[in-house]
């Protein structure tokens, strides 16, 4: 029995240091801090973007992620009160975000015109997209 009592508390202590170490670990991949930087997803969504020559040229539908990382933004082109909208995915590199102190609000531009969206290959929301 004594030898039993002598085996735990040299043992328990290692487990509790074993599983705090654990629980240290698991929280640091866990939670992350959001820096001043960052933009949010709902600050995206529904955001125009506009050309080098300041016209409209579509909106920020939706966000593509692939592993976790953004691959991708789904834009609207062209349509009327979401009729007749066309839906193309762009690259992140090829959309600029900024947030313009003064006026405190988001904004996106990227180097297309209308007519070069409407031509991209379409995005259709079907299969596991379907909303």
């Amino acid at each position: 029995m004594r030898r039993i009592l002598i085996a735990l508390a040299t043992t328990v202590p290692l487990i509790c240091a074993a599983h705090a170490q654990n629980a240290e670990s698991t929280s640091a991949e866990t939670f992350v801090a959001a820096k001043p930087t960052d933009v949010l997803s709902y600050n995206l969504v529904g955001l125009k973007i506009k050309n080098g020559a300041n016209e409209d040229v579509g909106e920020i539908k939706d966000l593509v992620l692939s592993h976790g990382t953004l691959s991708g933004y789904i834009v609207s082109v062209g349509g009327v009160l979401g009729l007749g909208e066309h839906y193309v995915v762009v690259s992140p590199k090829a959309v600029k975000i900024d947030y313009d102190e003064n006026d405190k609000k988001w904004m996106a531009t990227m180097d297309a015109s209308k007519d070069q969206l409407k031509a991209a290959p379409e995005f259709k929301y079907e299969g596991r997209w379907k909303r």
